[in-house]
């Protein structure tokens, strides 16, 4: 069991790994860890590049997220002998693992993004309804408020309820909170400057030439 746990961890942990930014680097020449506010992920993409690259940084990451968790319950499915709450739970290691390595990928000095748009592919490849309602109202509550953390948080918080709520298990609900922790820890600063008013609006990034 442990051996299957630290497999599925890796194994999400290898596919966050594969970064967004790390194309729109090598298309733009800019790199993000060094640009805005040093965060290689869709919300600096957008406010150092522009909407363009923030679109194409975003569907990468939410595609590894889509594609891990689909990878995942597809080669689940084969084990028969496998019980539904362990094959939920092993998804969510994977998850974990998805989110872990996007925001610690170990060639950027675990130093990534913040796990916004690998969270919403992995909420939609699990229970694509849910998902669905979840971004659409992290999209209103962000142009609403004009500020994307406001919707970021509200995400987490619905993955983290429909954990709770339809899951079944007390692994997965307790990776969701986990998970839902560490958003809040890396989007502190973000927090910080929303309460000051120096958090970037969101209608500021369309306001970018580049």
């Amino acid at each position: 069991m442990i051996k299957a746990i630290i497999i599925f961890l890796l194994v999400g942990y290898l596919i966050g790994c594969v970064h967004g930014s790390k194309v729109a680097q090598f298309l733009s020449g800019v790199d993000l860890k060094k640009s805005g506010y040093g965060n290689a992920g869709a919300s600096n993409a957008t406010l150092s590049l522009g909407w363009k690259y923030g679109i194409l940084v975003a569907l990468i990451d939410i595609g590894k997220g889509v594609a891990a968790i689909l990878g995942t319950q597809a080669y689940l499915t084969d084990i028969t002998q496998l019980t539904e709450i362990h094959a939920w739970l092993f998804t969510y290691i994977v998850a974990a693992g998805v989110i872990l390595g996007h925001n610690f990928p170990f060639y950027m000095g675990f130093n990534g993004g913040k796990g916004t748009a690998s969270i919403i592919g992995i909420l939609l490849a699990i229970d694509w309804k849910i998902g669905l309602f979840a971004l659409i109202l992290f999209v209103i509550l962000s142009f609403l408020t004009n500020y994307l953390i406001v919707g970021v948080l509200v995400f987490y918080l619905v993955f983290y309820m429909a954990t709770y709520l339809w899951i079944p298990g007390i692994g997965p609900t307790s990776i969701a909170l986990f998970l839902f922790g560490i958003a809040i820890i890396l989007h502190i600063e973000n927090i910080k400057r929303l309460t000051q008013g120096t958090e970037p609006k969101v209608t500021s990034a369309f306001k970018k030439k580049k």
